[in-house]
């Protein structure tokens, strides 16, 4: 365990040093970095007006009105953080970037030139702050995950001592938010009392990506160790007619030579864990680096992390021509279930390969798969993204979205119905959120039916504050063999979902 440990070097509040070294913001103001509408990052003054990660950003604004906030951008935060990789790697060989922020390296290199982890982590963070003039902590451990937290704390975990470690450290520490939510309710609120619990019981009651964060839970490595070596022939090559200068140019090359490494992978039933991306320029000057993923990673986050890396590479005074030859190597591959697991309630091993086959013959976005999603309209609620990219909700979907339905229809529309009365008129929704009459016929896709029994109309009152906005209803009805859902938009009846 001990030749295993490795060394975490984290820069605290990255995302906001990025942003604020790319527009020259003083380091003294409050500033946060947004993804959308939530704060994903805050610093130190910031945290003392009472800014929090996931708050608001209208709540965070009228908490500090005086406070700055910038976009979130994961490639501007990998460009400003390459200097600092270089500065860890000059005492540290061998380093790999887990994310913008974040790098680790095996430890027993720099703690046995410097005598021990104390003074290999005293002289890392000198060397990073006279080089860079960032503050950074380090953090060692047996495990990838153990040895992050550790860096969180500016600790030096014992070997075989990680468990241990971890143990007091609340559950939210892990990146899985549902199963956090869950793990609390159940009054599992510590990694400890988390990893207490027998793996074949999480496996069996939560499946794959549970069980992985058991592992984290417990100090050990995410996945068992893979001992086999990468294929040579896996690693893809491109070589420019035109040395790449340009941030532009690199981000459509990082996108194609992504995808040939993805079809080398899929082909294979492969998936890959640690990306070795190296380049050559026009004067020959060789750059290489090796990103490290937690998860196996999708051929879209193969780009993005091809593209950061090109593009802090093309942002560096030092480099004194254009890329001529870029080469992905996969330097630690995993089998492809572990790309994304649990499609049909199981692991189903031919089911995954051959969709990971098919991916690899139409492209990133020719496989799709459903995720449940927040909002109110049963269309909002199903979200499709490529096969193995991250299926984490955008929105919460047990938030209590006012005028959510509490059933979704089983098959969705979007066809044009008509709703009258027993008079054959049309019935319409007043300005008070009522019928004007009780339906008695629907006319949907040609066919007429009696209706038997109806509910609502519920209000459809969204994006009030755009140009744009208007307001619509739903209801549902029922007719002798059939429920259906309709809203009403423009002055007209729409057919929006079907009932079993």
């Amino acid at each position: 365990m001990k030749d295993s440990r490795l060394l975490a070097v984290w820069c605290p509040d990255w995302p906001v040093i990025a942003a604020c070294t790319a527009t020259g913001t003083a380091p003294h103001v409050p500033v946060a970095v947004v993804d959308g509408n939530e704060i994903v990052s805050t610093s130190a003054v910031a945290r003392k007006e009472g800014i929090r990660r996931a708050m608001r950003r209208r709540a965070a604004e009228a908490m500090c009105p005086e406070l700055i906030t910038f976009e979130h951008d994961p490639q501007r935060d990998a460009r400003f953080f390459e200097p600092v990789a270089e500065a860890v790697e000059e005492l540290a060989p061998g380093i790999e970037v887990v994310q913008p922020g974040l790098v680790a390296v095996p430890a027993q290199g720099p703690v046995g030139y410097f005598g021990s982890a104390e003074q290999a982590a005293e002289r890392i963070v000198d060397h990073v702050a006279s080089r860079t003039g960032t503050e950074a902590q380090v953090g060692v451990a047996d495990s990838l995950f153990g040895a992050t937290k550790a860096a969180h704390r500016n600790v030096i975990v014992p070997p075989e001592r990680t468990a241990e470690f971890l143990g007091p450290l609340g559950v939210h520490e892990l990146d899985a938010p549902e199963l956090v939510d869950l793990l609390r309710r159940l009054g599992l609120k510590t990694l400890g009392a988390f990893a207490a619990v027998p793996e074949n019981a999480v496996a069996s009651r939560f499946g794959g990506p549970a069980t992985r964060q058991h592992r984290l839970a417990r100090g050990l490595p995410e996945r068992p160790l893979d001992k086999r070596r990468p294929a040579p022939e896996l690693a893809v090559t491109e070589t420019f007619d035109e040395p790449v200068e340009r941030i532009d140019a690199a981000a459509f090359a990082a996108k194609i030579l992504s995808e040939r490494l993805h079809e080398n992978l899929a082909a294979r039933g492969l998936a890959c864990t640690r990306l070795g991306i190296h380049a050559r320029t026009e004067n020959d000057e060789e750059l290489g680096r090796v990103w490290r993923a937690a998860e196996p990673l999708t051929p879209r986050g193969i780009a993005d992390r091809v593209r950061w890396q090109l593009d802090g590479w093309l942002t560096r005074e030092r480099l004194t021509s254009g890329i001529r030859t870029l080469t992905l190597e996969p330097v630690e591959v995993v089998n492809g279930t572990a790309l994304q697991l649990g499609l049909w309630g199981h692991d189903d091993e031919r089911a995954v390969r051959a969709l990971l086959h098919v991916q690899g013959l139409l492209g990133p976005d020719g496989v799709l798969t459903g995720v449940i999603d927040g909002g109110r309209g049963p269309r909002e609620q199903v979200r499709l993204v490529p096969w193995g990219d991250e299926r984490t909700p955008l929105a919460h979907p047990d938030h209590p979205w006012p005028g959510r339905l509490t059933r979704a229809p089983a098959t969705l529309a979007d066809d044009p119905a008509e709703l009258k009365d027993s008079e054959g008129a049309e019935v319409g929704v007043t300005g008070r959120l009522e019928l004007t009459a009780r339906p008695k016929t629907l006319t949907v896709r040609g066919r007429a039916c009696e209706i038997t029994a109806w509910a609502g109309p519920w209000p459809v009152d969204e994006r009030w504050w755009a140009p744009d906005a208007h307001r619509a209803a739903r209801i549902q009805v029922q007719t002798n063999d059939q429920a259906f859902l309709l809203i009403r938009r423009d002055q007209r009846w729409f057919l929006e979902g079907v009932y079993d």
